[in-house]
């Protein structure tokens, strides 16, 4: 008996063209956002989701596809709620606690008007939905379409984590927590840069789960601003009471 052959349908193939330009547009954007400065740096990201769903759309994706379909929000609120409820408790447990709070003290956030930009209008516009949109509305979307769902998840949070390489940089020196612990040098920051990676990872596959659990990009984007946002916010809290 001879061998079946996979047939490569011209929808795959266009699957795996899109694939290429989303991956080549994140690596693209991920340098450009870090070498530029001013106006662009910070429109770089949300711009570049744009095109990104531009370009899915074309290239025959759904709403539904990029976990943006209207009929599929509500299946998605009572997890958001949770999911908001749960990491609000756990900052506010982690900044009680002495032995903790340290690891809150960053100096990106130590004045507290500053802080609470970040939570609710850098975070969210900057760096949420622009993030999520990229990661679990495009790129999860091709993903799922060419790959089985875990690893498609698998993908996607290995994509997430490399994502944070160039802004993990210097993390170590600006967190008293992270120093105190590692140090301040080439083999602090590489550790922190690798730690950075391998939890932004893993808050990927979470993230891309709670897509796949709810089909819409509500929860995970959610979940991800909670964590942003409060981590932002318990920081100013942590230099208040320290």
């Amino acid at each position: 008996m001879g061998q079946t052959r996979r047939v490569i349908t011209p929808s795959r193939r266009t699957d795996v063209a899109l694939l290429i330009v989303v991956v080549a547009l994140l690596v693209a954007v991920n340098v450009g956002a870090h070498l530029t400065e001013g106006a662009v740096s910070v429109a770089i990201v949300p711009v570049a989701a744009v095109v990104a769903v531009v370009i899915a759309r074309l290239a025959g994706l759904g709403w539904r596809d990029l976990g943006l379909s209207r009929a599929e929000l509500r299946a998605g609120i009572p997890v958001t709620v949770a999911a908001v409820l749960v990491v609000a408790a756990v900052v506010s447990t982690a900044v009680a606690i002495p032995a903790t709070r340290e690891f809150f003290l960053s100096d990106r956030y130590d004045d507290t008007s500053e802080a609470l930009l970040a939570a609710f209008v850098i975070i969210p516009l900057q760096t949420v939905l622009p993030e999520e949109v990229l990661f679990r509305g495009v790129l999860q979307g091709v993903l799922g379409r060419l790959f089985a769902p875990l690893t498609t998840l698998v993908v996607g949070a290995i994509a997430f984590g490399l994502w944070h390489i160039l802004s993990s940089t210097g993390l170590t020196a600006g967190n008293e927590g992270l120093s105190g612990i590692l140090g301040a040098g080439t083999m602090a920051q590489i550790v922190g840069i690798a730690g950075a990676v391998l939890a932004t990872a893993v808050a990927g596959f979470v993230l891309g789960w709670l897509r796949q659990r709810t089909t819409s990009l509500l929860a995970p984007i959610a979940l991800h601003w909670a964590l942003n946002a409060t981590g932002a916010i318990g920081a100013a809290v942590a230099w208040q009471v320290s």
